[in-house]
C-alpha cells in the first residue's frame, strides 16, 4: 500500500484512535521535502499524512505562477509516482489551513476535480482537506462546513475543520495569544448537532486548547489539553441524553455506505468528528515540541491496544468513548506531558512543520559552513562543484528531515504500526 484509498485512510484513523497513538502530518513545500517525508515514514515503519499549506501550494506551482490548484495537483502527481516505491507504508495526502478567502481558488476546485474522479471510478487525488474557519463566527464556520462536508462525501474525502482560533502566525494567518484560543464543551456539542457523528459525512474538527503556530520556548504557550477530554465527555453525554441525536461511528464502518451514498443517492456517508489545533511543532534551541515528548505518549497509550488486524467492533467502541477523532496543531512550546495528555484524549493527527523546516534548513546551513570555500568561488577560484551541486546538500537536508520525522513517529506512538 502506498497512497491511501478512502477506506484505508478510515482504517488508519480508527487504528490510531483505538490504539492511543497519533500520526505525524508533515507539511511539505517541494519534492525534496516530500521525499524526506516518505523516507522518514518508511524508516519508522509508520503510516502517516503528507500535507501542503495554502502558501506551500502556491509555492509548489512556481513563484511566477502561484496557482494553488496547479501546485497541489503537481505535488500529488509526484507523490503518487514516488510513493509507489514504498509498499510497506500508507500515506494520505491532505491540504492544510484553507481560510475563507482561499476556498474558491483552492479547496472547492480540488473537490470538484475529485468528485469527477470518483464519478469516473477513480480514487480522489487527495484524501482530505482542511477548512480553516477559525477567523469567522462559529455559525458561519459550520454553515460552510456543512456545504464542504456534502461535497467531501461525493469526493470520497475526509473534511477537517477548525473550531476556535490558533495563536501565532503561519502562512499569513495570525491571531493573538488570548482567551479566544480555548474552545468549550458547548462548542463541541454544537458541532455534533450541526454535522452529526456518523450519518452525514466523515470529518475531523479542530478544537483549540491554547495552541499557537510557530516556535516558542516552554512556558510561553499555555495549553489546556484537559479541554479535549471535557469536550469528548460532554458530547458523549449529549448523545446519551438526546441533545445529539446521532451515535458516534467508526470511520471504517462509516465508509461501508460510501458506494451507495455516492452512486445511489443514499442519505450520505457516515462521519466521525476529529479535533484539531494549528500547525507546526517547536524547533530547536530548547523549544519543546514532539521531540521533547520522548516516551510521554507511550506512557499514556497502551502500546498493545491495537494491532493491524483490529476489528471494526473495537473501532466502534473507541468512537463511542471518544466521539471526536482529534487533530493537534500548533504544538510549539508544549510540554511533554501536555502532548501526551492531548493524545490520550483522542488525538490521531498531529501537524509537524516548524521542526521539520528547521531540520531541513539546519543541514543545509551546516553543509554551507563546512564547505564554505568549495561552495563559493572566492578570490577568483573555481570552487568545488561537488559541494555546490544541489544534490550534495539536498541529500543531507532530506536525511536530516527524515530523521526528525522518525523521531516524531516514535514520540507519537505510530512507529512500527504501519497497517499490513
Amino acid at each position: 500500500m502506498t497512497i491511501a484509498t478512502h477506506e484505508r485512510y478510515a482504517q488508519m484513523l480508527d487504528a490510531a484512535r483505538r490504539g492511543g497513538y497519533a500520526y505525524p502530518a508533515i507539511n511539505v513545500t517541494s519534492t525534496q521535502t516530500l521525499n524526506a517525508a516518505l523516507q522518514g515514514f518508511a524508516e519508522a515503519e509508520s503510516d502517516g499524512i503528507i500535507q501542503v499549506s495554502v502558501g506551500g501550494a502556491a509555492y509548489l506551482s512556481g513563484q511566477s505562477v502561484k496557482d494553488r490548484v496547479v501546485g497541489s495537483l503537481a505535488l500529488a502527481s509526484f507523490a503518487h509516482e514516488v510513493a509507489a516505491h514504498y509498499p510497506n507504508i500508507t500515506v494520505a495526502l491532505h491540504t492544510d489551513h484553507c481560510a475563507k478567502q482561499y476556498l474558491d481558488e483552492w479547496v472547492r476546485p480540488l473537490l470538484r476535480h475529485e468528485i469527477d474522479e470518483v464519478a469516473h471510478g477513480q480514487e480522489p487525488t487527495f484524501q482530505s482537506h482542511m477548512w480553516d474557519g477559525s477567523t469567522v463566527p462559529l455559525d458561519e464556520n459550520l454553515d460552510i462546513a456543512e456545504e464542504l462536508l456534502e461535497r467531501s462525501v461525493k469526493a470520497h474525502t475526509i473534511l477537517e475543520i477548525e473550531i476556535g482560533a490558533v495563536g501565532g502566525e503561519e502562512d499569513g494567518h495570525s491571531a493573538e495569544i488570548d482567551e479566544k484560543l480555548y474552545s468549550t464543551p458547548a462548542d463541541g456539542v454544537k458541532v455534533a448537532q450541526r454535522l452529526g457523528l456518523g450519518e452525514r459525512g466523515l470529518y475531523m474538527a479542530a478544537f483549540t486548547f491554547g495552541n499557537v503556530h510557530g516556535a516558542y520556548k516552554p512556558g510561553i504557550v499555555q495549553l489546556r489539553p484537559g479541554l479535549l477530554g471535557d469536550i469528548q465527555h460532554e458530547v458523549a453525554v449529549a448523545v446519551r441524553d438526546g441533545r445529539v441525536p446521532s451515535m458516534p461511528r467508526a470511520f471504517a464502518d462509516s465508509w461501508q455506505g460510501a458506494g451507495s451514498a455516492v452512486g445511489g443517492g443514499a442519505a450520505g456517508v457516515g462521519a466521525v468528528a476529529g479535533v484539531g489545533i494549528g500547525s507546526g511543532i517547536g524547533s530547536g534551541g530548547g523549544t519543546v515540541g514532539i521531540d521533547s515528548a520522548a516516551g510521554s505518549v507511550g506512557a499514556v497509550a497502551d502500546s498493545s491496544a491495537v494491532s493491524p488486524s483490529f476489528g471494526r467492533g473495537e473501532a466502534a467502541e473507541a468512537a463511542a468513548e471518544k466521539p471526536f477523532a482529534l487533530v493537534f496543531h500548533g504544538g510549539s512550546g508544549s510540554r511533554p506531558e501536555e502532548i501526551a495528555e492531548a493524545v490520550s484524549h483522542g488525538v490521531v493527527k498531529m501537524n509537524v512543520d516548524t521542526d521539520t523546516q528547521y531540520a531541513f534548513t539546519r543541514a543545509v546551513a551546516g553543509h554551507m559552513f563546512e564547505h564554505y570555500a568549495g561552495v563559493l568561488k572566492i578570490d577568483g577560484e573555481v570552487g568545488e562543484k561537488r559541494f555546490y551541486d544541489p544534490r550534495s546538500w539536498g541529500r543531507e537536508a532530506e536525511s536530516s528531515m527524515a530523521a526528525r520525522i522518525v523521531e516524531a513517529c516514535q514520540r507519537l506512538g505510530s512507529a512500527g504500526k504501519a497497517l499490513k
